[in-house]
């Protein structure tokens, strides 16, 4: 199996936003394969658990019907999950100059824990580059409309979790 045709894309998503899924189809058509590997990422406080990001992501990919890619739960090193997945490529995305200090030293540290993988980065179509999940959350929380940032499904997610809030 050649893995550098087989792509590891890690984060949070929490929530999928549509600057993610715009990344998602543009990378299945670059790479065979696209994992898209949702972090539990204990340095985080996440809305949702990560049973819940994991369905989410992956009803939205089985509505936008992108047959290519695949969907996971990780803990531990991004780059021995992609190993394991048989991926060779860590795709990351880059919205603003702002990210690439941070992304340019994981991939840094990735290549220096294994010579294995590569770092891609691929930036969103200029529509999405303003979109984080940060400011997502943020504006459902204060019970603004996050439709436009993000699918119907997380749309709707995102609001029953805010009304418990």
């Amino acid at each position: 199996m050649n893995t550098k045709r087989n792509a590891l894309y890690p984060g949070t998503f929490d929530p999928i936003t549509h600057g993610h899924t715009d990344l998602v189809r543009r990378a299945a058509g670059i790479f065979d394969r696209v994992v898209v590997a949702i972090a539990a990422n204990t340095n985080k406080a996440p809305m949702f658990p990560l049973e819940k990001r994991v369905e989410m992501v992956r009803s939205v990919f089985a509505d936008l019907k992108i047959e290519n890619v695949e969907v996971i739960g990780y803990k531990g090193l991004t780059v021995e999950v992609a190993l394991e997945h048989g991926c060779g490529v860590v795709m990351r995305g880059l919205r603003a100059v702002s990210d690439f200090e941070f992304e340019f030293q994981l991939a840094n540290m990735s290549r220096h824990l294994s010579r294995e993988v590569e770092t891609v980065f691929l930036t969103p179509q200029e529509q999405f580059s303003f979109i984080s999940s940060t400011l997502v959350r943020e504006i459902a929380v204060l019970h603004g409309d996050t439709s436009q940032f993000v699918h119907p499904l997380v749309n709707t997610e995102l609001r029953a979790r805010c009304a418990l809030v």
